[in-house]
């Protein structure tokens, strides 16, 4: 890309975003609820915002999706999005390490009428993805969603690339990781991991991509 200017996005006040909000979002009840129940969690920046969730719902539909994985679970908010979309017959895996932030989330799902679509597996995710792969699923799921500990994002992105079928989705949440990819001090190993796989699927000739400012930044990589 060339270093010429180009026009700025726009700046969302938190009016604007309600106001987006208000106007687009459609939420399954249980999901409100779930949503509104995680607001005043201590970890609550965790959850993906609505509004992301609702357009990766909105492009699951349009490839008409059944099977999925998703990386990083926490209370659950995007993986009952994904299992309501899904529909009967649908599954997701949705791979997390805590008993504790599932514990909740397992109880709306069971609410939403959806457990059974959801295989939770409470063990490191890169070891959960290599036994798929070993036990020779790939190329059998249709999207996955990675949002879970960064430093291990480019291991889940080249885990699950090998894992979805030809146009097969990925969404990478947090790749603006709050502004700090573009902030030369922060040196850290989360932050450095996001910029290298950032910089990795810039230039992944096995995907079609873009990058999208939406909630904290988020990945759409398309498998060729």
């Amino acid at each position: 890309m060339s270093s010429h200017k180009v026009h700025n996005p726009l700046q969302v006040s938190a009016a604007l975003y309600q106001y987006v909000l208000q106007q687009s979002l459609r939420e399954h009840p249980v999901l409100e609820e779930l949503r509104k129940f995680t607001e005043p969690h201590r970890l609550a920046v965790m959850q993906s915002a609505p509004d992301e969730v609702q357009l990766l719902t909105l492009l699951l539909k349009t490839i008409g999706a059944k099977r999925g994985i998703e990386v990083g679970v926490f209370l659950g908010y995007s993986t009952l999005a994904f299992a309501l979309e899904v529909g009967a017959g649908g599954h997701i895996l949705a791979l997390d390490i805590s008993d504790e932030f599932t514990r909740d989330a397992r109880r709306f799902w069971e609410k939403a009428g959806v457990a059974d679509r959801i295989e939770l597996v409470l063990a490191p995710a890169a070891d959960t993805l290599k036994q798929r792969l070993d036990r020779g699923e790939a190329g059998t799921y249709d999207f996955a969603f990675i949002d879970a500990d960064k430093v291990n994002y480019p291991t889940y992105y080249e885990q699950v690339l090998e894992l979805l079928r030809p146009g097969g989705l990925i969404f990478v949440d947090n790749v603006l990781w709050h502004g700090s990819v573009i902030d030369q001090d922060k040196t850290d190993a989360d932050t450095v991991a996001i910029r290298t796989l950032n910089s990795k699927i810039r230039d992944d000739q096995r995907v079609d991509i873009a990058m999208l400012t939406i909630g904290d930044g988020v990945t759409i990589a398309r498998k060729k």
